[in-house]
């Protein structure tokens, strides 16, 4: 399994193949943000809306592959852009296609995200899950401190508000098992 960072001419020739990994998301149940069933279509187009910010340095996005054009997950980090915030990143779209689940592959992007943001400086990192989600075993089995859950945050991909946790983590802070799991 190969994880490489994306730059935004790499993101844009791999819009379908990721389009497909966040459709397959969505209509496997995850909340990242969209309803099922997710049209490629409209997956392609959000993706083409990230590597604008890939291109002015606002987003990391770093996908994982067995072979080319075979993307099996991605995970994001978002970069405030302001002067008091450089410190720290937003941890975004960690997805695996449900084809590859339970292989650690998710727990692998954890920790190349986690890496990248220590070796960039970042000393905060913060994100939102739906509570009690496969996603959140996963922050806490990885060193994520819960904040507190928002109720009602955000719909599911069937349309059910559910409440949202809030998470961070101090990158460098503590052992991250990369590869395991």
């Amino acid at each position: 399994m190969n994880v490489i960072r994306l730059d935004a001419t790499r993101l844009t020739g791999l819009i379908p193949e990721l389009a497909e990994l966040l459709a397959d998301t969505v209509d496997g149940g995850a909340s990242v943000g969209f309803l099922a069933p997710l049209d490629r279509a409209e997956a392609a187009a959000w993706w083409r809306e990230r590597s604008t910010a890939v291109a002015a340095g606002r987003l990391a996005v770093w996908v994982a592959y067995e072979e080319p054009g075979r993307v099996l997950g991605t995970v994001s980090l978002a970069l405030p852009d302001k002067p008091n915030s450089t410190h720290r990143a937003e941890l975004v779209k960690l997805m695996v296609h449900r084809a590859a689940r339970g292989r650690g592959l998710g727990r692998r992007l954890l920790a190349v995200a986690e890496e990248a943001a220590a070796a960039r400086g970042i000393t905060l990192l913060h994100l939102d899950t739906e509570t009690g989600s496969p996603a959140e075993h996963l922050y806490r089995s990885s060193g994520w401190t819960p904040v507190g859950a928002i109720p009602d945050y955000a719909a599911d991909p069937a349309g059910v508000l559910r409440p949202t946790t809030i998470y961070y983590k101090r990158p460098g802070a503590g052992p991250v098992p990369a590869g395991t799991g």
